[in-house]
């Protein structure tokens, strides 16, 4: 991967280590897939006590908390500059708020199953934000897996948008959910890089908590929970939001962004899979077909940058 120093909020940051992955970063690969997989499904079960608003807030402040209960018992404390705080607030935004306020919504047309699936569109992204805004260059192998895994997601969707015009407007949402998350990954890396991943998705989570704080608010009402969907949200917070987020960062600063991205065509499998044999969701017979792709196009994103 060939890259030029830019100026502003995409900058380019060398990966420490731009070789094949090593048994840690699989091990940081693997552990982040499995999270995020279960999480879509973490989600349709909060939903059912709790409102698409007050998932977003409950999940995002557990997150939020836990990182900064590590964060104090590992005594890290670090004050961000006064230059990285706009950065900061735009990660929060574009990377958990939008996007975590967009999911609960449009699982309420699309099933845990078909939203894992959909996400796996986030390397696309990741990869022409890359290039157009940070000026970097992914390898031949890493575009190889770019296309082989969007032809998947394509599929995927191409499928789900048949269900119905409902299901369409989650599928929507849930791409621009993605969209979000393919600019976030290219702003984290500086960030990540200068105040290290604790420290940069606590302030990240707290910032995000915040900004979701007055959605949630207006419909209380609508809540009725329970203890199934209040586990369910608060173990989604601390370990499908808080612990995730900084294995992804340290992911991101270990491997690139465009590589760490990548991680999203194995969520898809573990969301599909949890779906059908937990809540026995539908998914339709094209988004079986592209679902073995994202494989492929994991596997080439493992390689030489």
């Amino acid at each position: 991967m060939t890259s030029a120093k830019t100026d502003g909020l995409f900058t380019a940051t060398d990966a420490k280590n731009p070789d094949h992955f090593s048994p840690t970063d699989w091990a940081l690969f693997g552990g982040v897939s499995l999270i995020w997989g279960a999480s879509f499904l973490l989600i349709a079960y909060s939903l059912e006590g709790y409102t698409p608003a007050m998932v977003t807030l409950l999940r995002v402040g557990s997150g939020a908390l836990t990182l900064w209960a590590i964060r104090v018992a590992m005594g890290r404390k670090v004050r961000i500059d006064s230059s990285d705080r706009r950065p900061m607030v735009l990660l929060a935004l574009v990377w958990v708020a939008i996007p975590f306020s967009l999911f609960p919504i449009a699982q309420q047309w699309v099933n845990s199953a078909v939203a894992g699936l959909l996400n796996g569109a986030t390397p696309v992204l990741v990869a022409v934000v890359s290039v157009a805004l940070v000026k970097v260059t992914p390898s031949w192998r890493q575009m190889t897996g770019v296309v082989i895994g969007f032809l998947g997601i394509l599929l995927i969707a191409l499928g789900s948008a048949g269900e119905g015009s409902s299901q369409a407007k989650g599928v929507v949402l849930i791409l621009a959910a993605t969209c979000c998350y393919g600019v976030a990954i290219n702003i984290a890396p500086p960030l990540q890089s200068k105040y290290g991943a604790i420290v940069t998705m606590s302030n990240m989570l707290g910032i995000a908590t915040v900004a979701v704080i007055p959605f949630a608010l207006r419909d209380l009402g609508g809540n009725q929970p329970d203890v199934a969907a209040t586990a369910s949200v608060l173990v989604l917070g601390a370990i499908g939001t808080g612990c995730a987020y900084w294995i992804m960062a340290t992911l991101v600063g270990r491997v690139g962004a465009l590589r760490a991205s990548f991680i999203t065509y194995l969520v898809p499998v573990v969301s599909l899979a949890l779906g059908i044999t937990l809540r026995g969701d539908h998914v339709a017979a094209l988004a079986l077909v592209g679902a073995p792709l994202t494989f492929v196009g994991a596997l080439l994103a493992s390689r030489r940058a």
